[in-house]
């Protein structure tokens, strides 16, 4: 797509960039049979090609408007537009640098500022978990549209502290640990079963991906920094640690770790670690082959069969942004578990989108309902998936219940 850009973004960093994705998309077209916004709405503007559109307009000097900023803010950054095109257009680093170029041009009104501003502060804050807490103990008497975001207290049991020649770095996240603490313990159990240990730098937080996606990417990468300064002793060349990876067991984090070397390509001093970071990391998925010989004695099979039917949602974090497919059940298959993707839309986004649930609710809900019906309409006795965000939203629409895979795997360990 032919892109003149205006003076005014013709020596930006950011304006260059964007110009040299939109001229690999050819228009076609194809990205709107995958896109869930436009399924939906059924508008031209609220789909990728639309969106592309208006971006272009924007670098090309058109002043963007109200309706420019609520178009872009209703992209989930799902990237099931990137697996659907031919041409191999990066939509999700447009969508975001084409936000930071709006935003800084179109003013939102006070009250979404104040709900994204909470947002991005409050949920990678150590207060969340307090907050958290709070809302678990009077959980019953919360409204619903509350309630829903504010899962039942957990038991995580207990992290495995046997020392082994393998070793991973896991990023033990910020949502995660108040939301679905067993989550990480699990993961540390699978891994201990397998012979691998689990070791958690203490000062890695957030990824990052939180302020980044609500377009505070200066304040993303003081966080993207701050773990890698954290995680550098554990992986730097010399360091003689022998970690081989690190794992992340929400796809979210994932795929945003995955693009640290992207993020800080321009950054002197965090170039170079923030690359070998992104090589390092992998979905705990990824893992799962070679830990499969060495899992599988130690399974008890009838509680593999006990867990029935677990019809897998994969998030779009792994299957579209890290282009992971087929791992998660093919390897729990050889477990012995019957693991199956839904026949319908397995494709499609489920609307929880990091905070996208909370911005964008009418949609993020439609969208839920519509995957819940394509999940159980396999009939399954769980639901799993490998993202916290996906996890809790699927979960308030169903009494189905629904885990991280690695719960279910865990769990049939713990029976033995």
């Amino acid at each position: 797509m032919q892109t003149t850009l205006s003076p005014e973004y013709q020596h930006s960093a950011d304006g260059q960039a964007a110009e040299a994705i939109v001229r690999n998309c050819v228009h076609c077209g194809f990205c709107t049979a995958t896109c869930p916004t436009y399924q939906l709405l059924g508008d031209e503007l609220d789909g990728p090609r639309g969106r592309i559109y208006l971006i272009k307009q924007v670098l090309e000097g058109a002043e963007p408007t109200r309706a420019t900023q609520q178009h872009l803010d209703r992209c989930l950054t799902c990237r099931n537009c990137e697996s659907t095109c031919p041409s191999g257009v990066e939509y999700g680093h447009l969508i975001d640098l084409g936000r930071k170029i709006v935003d800084a041009k179109v003013p939102r009104p006070l009250p979404e500022r104040a709900v994204r501003w909470a947002l991005k502060e409050g949920l990678p804050s150590p207060l969340f978990g307090v907050a958290m807490k709070l809302g678990q103990t009077v959980r019953g008497v919360l409204p619903q549209a509350i309630r829903s975001k504010v899962p039942a207290a957990q038991d995580a049991g207990q992290m495995p502290v046997a020392v082994h020649e393998r070793k991973v770095l896991m990023l033990a996240g910020c949502v995660q640990p108040s939301m679905s603490p067993n989550i990480n313990t699990a993961t540390a159990r699978v891994l201990d079963a397998a012979g691998v240990q689990t070791v958690v730098a203490p000062k890695a937080g957030c990824c990052g991906a939180v302020k980044f996606h609500l377009n505070d990417q200066d304040g993303a990468k003081v966080s993207i920094r701050a773990n890698i300064d954290a995680w550098w002793p554990h992986i730097a060349p010399q360091s003689g640690t022998g970690i081989e990876a690190i794992v992340m067991n929400a796809s979210g984090c994932g795929v945003m770790v995955k693009d640290y070397g992207h993020v800080l390509q321009d950054d002197p001093l965090y170039a170079d670690k923030a690359k070998r970071v992104s090589e390092l990391t992998k979905d705990l998925s990824e893992l799962l082959p070679d830990m499969v010989a060495a899992l599988k004695p130690r399974i008890s099979s009838t509680a593999a069969q006990a867990a029935g039917l677990q019809v897998f949602h994969p998030p779009c974090t792994l299957q579209h942004g890290q282009q992971l497919r087929g791992g998660v059940e093919s390897q729990m298959a050889a477990l012995g578990f019957a693991v199956k993707v839904a026949t319908n839309e397995s494709h499609l986004c489920c609307g929880s989108a990091g905070t996208y649930s909370v911005l964008n609710p009418k949609i993020a809900y439609a969208l839920r309902d519509r995957k819940l019906g394509n999940l159980q309409a396999m009939k399954p006795q769980g639901i799993c998936s490998a993202n916290i965000g996906c996890i809790t939203h699927l979960q308030s629409g169903t009494d189905t219940p629904v885990r991280h895979w690695v719960e279910v795997l865990d769990a049939a360990l713990s029976a033995q």
